[in-house]
């Protein structure tokens, strides 16, 4: 961090002691041009003509009354990431992931994707920074760490939403990085940001940047911050100096999050089975499988499961996130009623959670996450649930249907089943 309290303010180039920015002489078409973003996560940048000063590793000096302070740009990009809220800033180089492109490419040929595309769907652009930005030379690297106290649970039929997914993290995180990218661009280099974007592996670029090590679950675990936190990128043409060494593994032979994983899905260190991940399950298209819905228990979206029981993810570290997640008891963000949202009709469901991963933007993939909930959490003799789930048994959508059924059956009411279902669907989907 620069020890000037007036560093973040607004002077005169005078103070500057550096050339003045006189125009200098580019060849035609020898600036970058400008990008259209494709994405939210994907955003595009102007740079401005390339400077002929100074090299990229050359000091700069601001005098001012606390003295000269001497700042490499490496130090003023990492210094402009934790005044804009960055937990963590690092650089890794923009060379290829060759190893993280031959493990997703081994993985989806043995089928352990799961269907996910994200970074599995073109995994030679994924891994490979210049497919972004050409001529990328350096990926900045943030971490933004997120907690805060779990919400007591209200009474009542209730799901509960992973951490990363009740506030707009990403929101916050590409804020932050769009900071650092300003002040690339201000130097006259090329950027791209990203950040929960399939066009970089996030992880892989952080682990080449130092700021943490792998743990078995395959998220990355920064020391002293655990896993709490969303990565996102700066992908730059600026040759910043990297990372000289990575962080050790810290997590030696535990393998508590390997044994907590409800439905097994950690297969082996380092190597998740999507087809069982109730993360993954709960945003893919079709049924949900049958034999993974008593294990996905109140989860409505997501699953914290292998994070909640990581020692390093100890709940002090797990309440003090950057940005807070949790608010006062009861809040919305931490849980929410599986029957208000069979009731909610689709303006209302995707206004209150379009935020999430909805397959197609379709919202019958959130009932059918409810029902599921509601099968688990719920009390058959309950009126009101007794209502619902007729409402649903009588739908025309097959999916629907199926997991109504799924619900009558663990709550006890195969009454409802056999009275309401006219087809082979639902009987068909009753648990034995």
């Amino acid at each position: 961090m620069v020890p000037c309290s007036s560093m973040g303010t607004t002077t005169s180039r005078t103070c500057l002691m550096r050339p003045p920015r006189l125009a200098s002489k580019v060849a035609p078409g020898s600036a970058s041009t400008l990008v259209i973003p494709t994405s939210p996560g994907l955003q595009g940048t102007r740079a401005l003509p390339r400077r002929r000063w100074p090299s990229v590793a050359a000091p700069w000096s601001r005098s001012c009354q606390h003295g000269t302070v001497d700042m490499t740009l490496l130090d003023r990009v990492i210094s402009r990431g934790r005044v804009s809220g960055l937990d963590a800033v690092g650089v890794a180089s923009a060379e290829p992931f060759m190893t993280t492109r031959r493990d997703l490419e081994s993985r989806k040929g043995a089928g352990l994707h799961g269907g996910m595309q994200f970074t599995y769907r073109n995994s030679a652009r994924s891994t490979d920074a210049s497919a972004t930005l050409a001529g990328a030379r350096s990926i900045v690297v943030g971490a933004l760490g997120y907690g805060g106290p779990e919400p007591i649970r209200p009474p009542g039929p209730q799901g509960r939403i992973a951490r990363y997914a009740r506030a707009d993290l990403y929101g916050d995180l590409r804020k932050a990085l769009g900071e650092v990218a300003r002040l690339l661009q201000d130097e006259g280099w090329s950027t791209r940001t990203v950040a929960d974007d399939n066009a970089l592996v996030d992880r892989e670029a952080a682990y080449r940047a130092a700021l943490g090590w792998y743990g078995k679950n395959s998220n990355l675990l920064l020391p002293g911050r655990g896993s709490w936190f969303v990565l996102g990128s700066v992908i730059t043409d600026a040759p910043l100096r990297l990372a000289e060494r990575r962080v050790p593994d810290g997590c030696h032979t535990c393998r508590r999050c390997m044994e907590g994983c409800p439905t097994g899905a950690i297969v082996e260190p380092g190597v998740v089975d999507s087809r069982r991940c109730l993360a993954w399950l709960v945003q893919r298209t079709g049924s949900f499988p049958r034999e993974y819905r008593r294990a996905l228990g109140d989860r409505i979206y997501g699953c914290d499961e292998c994070q909640e029981v990581c020692p390093l993810n100890r709940p002090d570290i797990r309440d003090s996130g950057t940005v807070a997640v949790s608010g006062h008891d009861g809040d919305v963000g931490a849980w929410v009623s599986p029957l208000e949202m069979l009731k909610a009709d689709d303006e209302t469901l995707m206004q209150r959670h379009g935020r999430w991963y909805i397959p197609g933007r379709d919202p019958r993939y959130l009932r059918r996450n409810a029902l599921i909930v509601l099968g688990n959490t719920a009390c058959g003799n309950d009126g009101e649930v007794e209502a619902v789930l007729i409402e649903y048994l009588s739908s025309e959508d097959d999916l629907l249907v199926e997991h109504a059924a799924g619900a009558a059956s663990e709550l006890g009411r195969l009454d409802l089943v056999e009275e309401m279902a006219t087809g082979p669907v639902a009987k068909d989907h009753v648990e034995p």
